[in-house]
């Protein structure tokens, strides 16, 4: 998806109904979804490809301009009549988003255009060390695409990490994490938060919500991110591990969960422990978070982060 930035000042109420009317400044384009979870990887390492779903328009065109300069290869994307390129507009004036403008429609992926997708797949997959599925419940990841890319991956003992959308209940069993934010974990485990406030580590809500996903989804690993409390991890046949927040300032929490899934990733295929790999994400994901818009991390700015 595309997201667009359209950041000016606010100086007087429209005549014409009473909301703000704001004086444009600058407007800005950034890889969104799952284009942003590929730009992260990309500053770590070359060899990045992208497979999802984009419109013959002017975004798509824009969002593959985007994504080639940042050395993410686009040529495994599916371009298709029937959907536009998904796109999110936010209106932003004195660091406050007013309004954000969305432009898609949900038509699920066809039966052709999972054959397409294996294909494509199977076609790179000796050259893969891991893939992210970033389901956003727009229709592209469904149940059938999902048990195509776990068999192809199992076949090449490739790594499979998944960021989940509400929105779309899917069985994940076959793949080695998924990373729920705390909405989507309550909300998967049929559970309502009612002690946000409480340390994860005494939260009995948080620990029987990591435990029934488990369960639920018969994966080894969950990892959730808990926003300002950090990320709690659950596995299998241990006890539940609690990772600090390390953000010193939030300006934007737009792309943080994209940002974590990717440096995950990125550290579990490094050969890095679940542990170390979910205190790596919590570091980038602190420091994303305290830059405006959709961002990314580069390596320099998390070994700074280290050092200090």
């Amino acid at each position: 998806m595309l997201d667009r930035f359209v950041r000016g000042n606010v100086r007087r109420i429209s005549p014409e109904a009473p909301v703000p009317v704001v004086e444009v400044v600058e407007e800005t384009l950034n890889p969104g979804g799952a284009a942003n979870v590929a730009c992260n990887l990309a500053r770590f390492t070359p060899l990045v490809s992208l497979m999802g779903r984009v419109g013959k328009d002017s975004q798509s065109a824009d969002l593959s301009f985007l994504l080639e300069a940042d050395g993410v290869a686009t040529s495994t994307l599916l371009i298709s009549d029937s959907i536009p390129t998904i796109s999110k507009a936010r209106i932003v004036a004195r660091q406050q988003q007013i309004v954000r403008v969305d432009r898609e429609k949900l038509v699920w992926l066809t039966d052709e255009e999972i054959s397409e997708v294996s294909h494509r797949l199977g076609s790179i997959i000796n050259e893969l060390d891991a893939i992210i599925i970033e389901d956003y419940g727009k229709g592209f990841v469904t149940e059938a695409l999902v048990n195509a890319v776990t068999a192809i991956a199992a076949e090449h003992k490739v790594l499979i990490t998944v960021d989940p959308s509400p929105r779309n209940p899917l069985n994940w069993s076959g793949v080695d994490l998924v990373k729920p934010n705390r909405l989507e974990a309550f909300a998967a485990a049929g559970l309502e938060d009612h002690h946000f406030d409480v340390s994860p580590g005494e939260n009995s809500e948080l620990l029987e919500v990591g435990r029934i996903l488990l369960e639920k989804w018969q994966v080894p690993q969950v990892l959730v991110t808990l926003g300002e409390q950090g990320m709690m991890l659950f596995r299998r046949d241990q006890a539940p591990h609690c990772i600090p927040t390390c953000a010193q300032e939030v300006y934007d929490v737009s792309g943080a969960g994209d940002t974590a899934i990717a440096i995950l990733t990125l550290a579990l295929a490094a050969g890095k422990s679940s542990e170390e790999a979910a205190d790596i994400a919590n570091q980038a994901s602190g420091i994303v978070v305290g830059k405006l818009g959709t961002a990314c991390v580069s390596p320099e700015e998390l070994l700074a982060a280290y050092a200090s």
